[in-house]
């Protein structure tokens, strides 16, 4: 059973910094595109981050350089960086990864995502 465990939310003061990041559990053939999403209260859930396994990488355009998604393959991770922390970026994160494992009828690939974890940011 494949799982993805976000860990590094938390409170923290507008400007401050945040580094989330993410695990993976399971047997993984192999883990394509990651990413970050995030869901405040009463939105819809959107994407900050996503990175390839060759390390390429897009963000959404209210991240302005702020963040950094980065991914270890040897270790099956992937992070996010935040700094400059607006309030606006308060919201639940969420890992996300395509992931190849192995069933009977072959090599499959699914869509998996963690359980989130909260960032505040307030004063």
């Amino acid at each position: 059973q494949v799982q993805l465990v976000e860990s590094g939310g938390g409170l923290v003061q507008p400007g401050g910094s945040l580094t989330l990041s993410c695990a993976t559990s399971g047997v993984i053939l192999s883990i394509n595109a990651m990413g970050w999403y995030r869901q405040a209260p009463g939105k819809q859930r959107e994407l900050v981050a996503r990175i390839t396994r060759g390390g390429s990488t897009n963000y959404a355009d209210f991240v302005k350089g702020r963040f950094t998604i980065s991914r270890d393959n040897a270790k099956n991770t992937v992070s996010l960086q935040m700094n400059s922390l607006e309030p606006e970026d308060t919201a639940v994160y969420y890992c996300n990864a395509f992931i190849t494992i192995w069933e009977h009828v072959g090599p499959q690939t699914r869509d998996y995502w963690g359980q989130g974890t909260q960032v505040t940011v307030s004063s």
